[in-house]
């Protein structure tokens, strides 16, 4: 009775070795082939099923062991295999690839993805439809200049108002588009999709902090156009709020702004692409050495960060910015000290200006 005792003992100690053994040698079986994360084409044929592809997954090394793949579509009954094509990796393993099958293929090789970089303004949004979509800048300039399409966007986000519709307004929607990376269907894609997927992008931002704007003395309009000139002017997220506490204290001051950015827009010029001569005496909407007040509305389309500035402004005694032609900005408390900083700047070739 003893020996028998012990050789059952012995019989489960060597059963749960076994099943250890199994289910670690059924993990690795099924794990990713490889950390590669570099995407493959894999083409699913109409008739097929999660048992007929395993011989490929395994020839195109996208799973371990066709022997594991099968046993693991067996022990949860897999099927529903639809036909398409998918974008798998090494680094996936049997349950993720069986996952993205199961969800079925949105895999589009004519998706297009284009980035609309922060700072950017109407020119350039222009300039990146044309070179990546089947339209040209004249399209959207043309379209932009449709009022009765322009009046339609106010009526759908609450972020647009009337003040896009002033006629000295180069572009009614600068400042709005939400600059980000997006993808669409095609090439064909139309530019109101485009401004469609960009707008419900800023609108998702804006609601977040939509009790922020509501509480400023500043309107929407005013607070992007602020959010723009910050955006134009710096490069740095660290320095925006520095640069929002000089707008707004020249503001409350009655001084003027006098943003080189809103000299070039004004002039139709683009900031590090073209002189700027004698674009700060141009009378015009925009040109904040000449007006005593905010420009007409934003000139270029402001990320987060320099929107959230304007709403949480540094507590600083600045009264003065100048950026070089690196985008470093620098800071001053009087006017002799900024005007040392652009004669510092001049001298060693690192100023926009003459």
């Amino acid at each position: 009775m003893k020996k028998y005792s012990t050789f059952a003992g012995i019989l489960v100690v060597i059963s749960a070795i076994l099943i250890i053994v199994s289910c670690t040698v059924y993990k690795v079986g099924i794990g990713k082939v490889s950390n590669r994360s570099e995407l493959i084409e894999f083409e699913v044929t109409s008739g097929q099923t999660f048992s007929t592809i395993g011989q490929e997954l395994k020839s195109k090394n996208l799973i371990k062991s066709e022997f594991f793949y099968k046993l693991y579509i067996k022990l949860y009954q897999v099927e529903g295999l639809q036909a398409g094509v998918y974008l798998l990796s090494e680094n996936m393993g049997v349950e993720k690839i069986v996952q993205v099958l199961k969800e079925g293929s949105t895999y589009n090789p004519d998706t297009i993805t284009i980035t609309f970089r922060e700072g950017m303004n109407m020119q350039q949004t222009a300039q990146v439809i044309a070179q990546n979509t089947n339209h040209t800048e004249e399209e959207v300039f043309e379209l932009l200049a449709d009022k009765e399409y322009i009046t339609s966007l106010i009526s759908q986000y609450w972020f647009l108002t009337d003040d896009i519709l002033d006629s000295h307004i180069y572009y009614p929607l600068e400042g709005y588009l939400f600059p980000d990376t997006y993808q669409f269907l095609n090439q064909d894609v139309s530019i109101q999709e485009m401004f469609k997927t960009m707008l419900d992008q800023m609108e998702k931002k804006l609601n977040v902090i939509q009790p922020q704007i509501e509480a400023s003395q500043y309107s929407i309009h005013e607070i992007l156009t602020l959010a723009s000139m910050i955006q134009s002017e710096g490069n740095n997220i660290s320095d925006f709020e520095k640069m929002a506490s000089v707008f707004l204290t020249r503001l409350d001051r009655n001084m003027r702004l006098q943003s080189c950015a809103s000299a070039y827009y004004g002039d139709k010029k683009i900031m590090g692409q073209d002189d700027f001569d004698d674009s700060y005496l141009k009378q015009n909407a925009y040109n904040t050495y000449v007006l005593n007040a905010l420009p007409i509305g934003p000139i270029s389309n402001p990320g987060i960060d320099a929107i959230e500035a304007v709403l949480n402004p540094a507590d600083t005694d600045y009264l003065y910015f100048a950026s070089d032609k690196n985008m470093n900005v620098y800071f001053s408390k009087t006017l002799r000290e900024h005007e040392s900083t652009i004669a510092k700047l001049k001298e060693s070739g690192n100023w926009y200006g003459s």
